[in-house]
């Protein structure tokens, strides 16, 4: 049995994709954003899950891009897309209920999964708020319909909130049975991926609980970035540090950083210093 080596040398954001692509299963259909999410879709095929079909809301379904694609209409989402239909249609079969796993971000979260990516208050109005935000594009349909779904974003005291501003995308809305009462079809959260922390929720009570830190990040760290009084798993686990050949896809389907480190290297280095790079890599 081949030994794992592990990298020593990669960020947080990669670590999330590697833990984000764990929880997909081979087989799934996997409705999933650009981004973090959509690294995480291929590096899930490319490693334990070869058959999953990844969707995304442009129209494409299964392809294989050969580079990081920076939006959901970007053409080479179609290489070698087994099938490509409307955003209408997409949407159409989400509802019916073919999606198994969606993975969405959040500007906010609260203990029950409720996501807000509408608008940040701080004291004001919905109609003049504090900011506001790009609003749910597809993540309202991709919440309430799919089986389960994955919630990723920086765990910041800002973010992690006793209440959100606005429920862009309903978790478990206020606990248990609440998702039924307002007729949504899909499971609900699975879990939140962050940059430090990962966090499941209690099966009975749906409510947000600490299960896993990344390496050399204290419990407490994470408690004093979470706005209410954060649940414990029995046993906190800390995350296995991704492998060697997990970083090196990441960083060759990445390979200009514009998803990763947000970043777009080739339009402010020389064409020198762009080719030193990409040898050191």
């Amino acid at each position: 049995m081949q030994t794992k080596e592990h990298a020593k040398d990669y960020s947080n954001a990669e670590l999330m994709a590697v833990v984000a692509a764990k929880e997909i299963q081979n087989g799934e259909r996997v409705f999933i954003g650009i981004g973090i999410p959509m690294i995480a879709g291929f590096l899930a095929i490319h490693t334990h899950a070869p058959n999953v079909a990844l969707i995304f809301e442009g129209g494409y379904v299964g392809s294989r891009p050969p580079h990081a694609c920076t939006d959901v209409g970007d053409s080479a989402l179609g290489f070698k897309a087994p099938y490509v239909t409307s955003l209408w249609r997409i949407f159409s079969d989400l509802q019916r209920g073919y999606c198994d796993l969606a993975i969405i971000g959040c500007a906010q979260v609260d203990k029950y999964g409720n996501v807000n990516s509408t608008a940040i208050f701080q004291n004001r109005t919905y109609q003049n708020p504090a900011v506001r935000l790009n609003g749910s594009g597809g993540a309202n349909d991709m919440v309430s319909s799919a089986r389960r779904t994955v919630i990723m974003g920086r765990l910041e005291k800002r973010r992690f909130v006793q209440n959100v501003d606005y429920i862009t995308s309903p978790g478990y809305i206020n606990g248990p049975k609440a998702r039924e009462k307002a007729g949504l079809k899909g499971g609900g959260p699975l879990s939140v991926i962050t940059d430090k922390a990962v966090f499941k929720f209690d099966k009975d009570t749906k409510e947000m609980y600490l299960s896993a830190v990344y390496p050399n990040v204290a419990v407490d760290d994470v408690k004093s970035e979470v706005g209410w009084s954060i649940k414990m798993a029995p046993e906190i686990e800390t995350v296995e540090p991704p492998t060697v050949e997990e970083i090196a896809f990441i960083r060759n389907y990445d390979p200009a950083d514009v998803i990763l480190r947000r970043k777009r290297l080739f339009e402010n280095i020389d064409f020198s210093s762009w080719v030193k790079l990409n040898k050191m890599k």
